[in-house]
Parts: C-alpha cells; sequence; structure tokens
C-alpha cells in the first residue's frame, strides 16, 4: 500500500525559511513522479514542484520559483520541499502526491502544472506565514 506522510510544517514569520518532508513508501515501480501541491484558504489546489524518478526532471512553479527547490533522498524514500523567502501568500496545506504511472520526463510538468495523474495524496501539513 502506497503512504505519503508529510511532516515539517508550522509558523513561520515572512522572509524565513522552512522544509517540508514526504514520507513515501509502498511503491512497486520504480517509474513515478511525485511532488507537492498547495491549496490556500479559499483557493483552488495548485502543483508547487514535481520531479520524476528516475530522471530527476524537475518542474516548479513560477510563482515560487528560485524560492522552492524540490529534492529526493532515495535511500531514506523522502521528497523535500525547501522553502525560502517565505511571503504569506504561501500560507497554505502542502500536500504530496505521486502519480505511480508516469516516471517520464514529461511527468512532472503533467503532474504539476496540468493536475495530471495524481494516483496517492498525503494528509497534509499546514504552513502559516505571518507579515
Amino acid at each position: 500500500e502506497v503512504q505519503l506522510v508529510e511532516s515539517g510544517g508550522g509558523l513561520v514569520q515572512a522572509g524565513k525559511s522552512l522544509t517540508l518532508s514526504c514520507a513515501a513508501s509502498g511503491f512497486t515501480t520504480d517509474h513515478y513522479t511525485i511532488g507537492w501541491f498547495r491549496q490556500a484558504p479559499g483557493k483552488e489546489r495548485e502543483g508547487v514542484s514535481c520531479v520524476s524518478h528516475p530522471d530527476a526532471m524537475i518542474y516548479t512553479q513560477d510563482s515560487v520559483k528560485g524560492r522552492f527547490i524540490i529534492s529526493r533522498d532515495n535511500a531514506r524514500e523522502r521528497v523535500y520541499l525547501e522553502m525560502i523567502g517565505l511571503k504569506p501568500e504561501d500560507t497554505a496545506v502542502y500536500y504530496c502526491a505521486v502519480d505511480v504511472d508516469d516516471g517520464s520526463n514529461l511527468g512532472p510538468f503533467r503532474m504539476c502544472a496540468l493536475s495530471f495523474g495524481m494516483d496517492y495524496w498525503g494528509k497534509g501539513t499546514l504552513v502559516l506565514v505571518s507579515p
């Protein structure tokens, strides 16, 4: 059974940094795309950054490019989202999601930009950025 468990959220002041972690387990394939989504209050869920496995192609949303960095630790089966220079508008519940059917180089764009193909979700972790 695929499981995704997010951690690392919390309350932080604007301008500070935070790193989210997603512990992933139960995969039966080495070709997949995994990434981070967020949903702010009153807004639709949006893709933030996604990465394919094994080739590590990355797609990152323009609004966070240069501030948010996705990375993988394959040995520990974890995916991280390092968030630098947080802004109040980054306040949201952040979710980890995986597409276990697409590990291609187009996978991150399909999943994060087009919101297509997500098979499993974590329960989310709340990030609150104060002014």
